[in-house]
């Protein structure tokens, strides 16, 4: 498949910028030992890309109620440590610099309320790279990936699809992309489980980084 070229790139966060596998399994062992519940670290990566209260709900059998307590838990450890137990993928930072220095226009969509995601970005040096930083509120709302990237197109006026990508690690950063009429690229190198991109049939598949980087410039 011949390879586009982009001029509007919406990324991912977790998963796909950063890895936030430990800051996000310990918030959510957090949570769930309010309940006297533990869960293995392992168990639950497949918690990492979905709205949490989703994951509260379809994983460990919680009511919408249960799971929004839950969330305010989650919070608790997340906002003072979980946070920033975090990891920018290598070479990401250089993509993003190889990307604004062509002229790229670049953007954020994430499931995690919009105040975490400005601070990771913030802190790990990367914000000043995004034109629009899209995610969720703290009540929930504005939480699907189609409805993230629905906003971007139409606050940035993105008339022409074929010009846009979504870049992400899970099926929903798929899913969103065609409900929005864009390309899409799967990333292997972050917390999809076995098959689900392949399933949801991105445009395009990067393993690491370095082959995204092929991809888009």
């Amino acid at each position: 498949m011949a390879i586009k070229h982009f001029n509007h790139i919406i990324f991912d966060l977790d998963g796909t910028l950063t890895d936030p596998g430990v800051g996000i399994t310990r918030s959510i062992q957090y949570a769930l030992a309010k309940y006297g519940k533990t869960e293995k670290t392992a168990a639950l990566y497949k918690c990492i890309g979905p709205p949490l209260r989703d994951s509260f709900c379809n994983y460990f059998g919680f009511t919408m109620e249960q799971a929004e307590e839950a969330v305010s838990y989650y919070r608790e450890y997340f906002s003072e440590h979980g946070i920033f137990e975090n990891e920018v993928y290598p070479g990401i930072p250089e993509l993003l610099e190889e990307l604004k220095a062509d002229n790229r226009i670049i953007y954020l969509a994430t499931t995690k309320p919009v105040i975490y995601a400005e601070k990771i970005l913030r802190h790990f040096n990367l914000f000043d790279y995004f034109t629009a930083v899209s995610g969720s509120n703290l009540d929930g709302t504005n939480g699907a990936k189609s409805e993230l990237i629905a906003g971007i197109i139409r606050n940035y006026r993105i008339n022409q699809p074929v010009t846009a990508v979504m870049i992400g690690d899970r099926k929903y950063d798929i899913e969103g992309a065609k409900a929005n009429g864009i390309s899409s690229i799967g990333v292997g190198y972050g917390y999809g489980e076995p098959g689900e991109l392949a399933d949801a049939f991105p445009d395009y598949i990067a393993e690491t980084v370095p082959a995204l980087n092929k991809i888009l410039l």
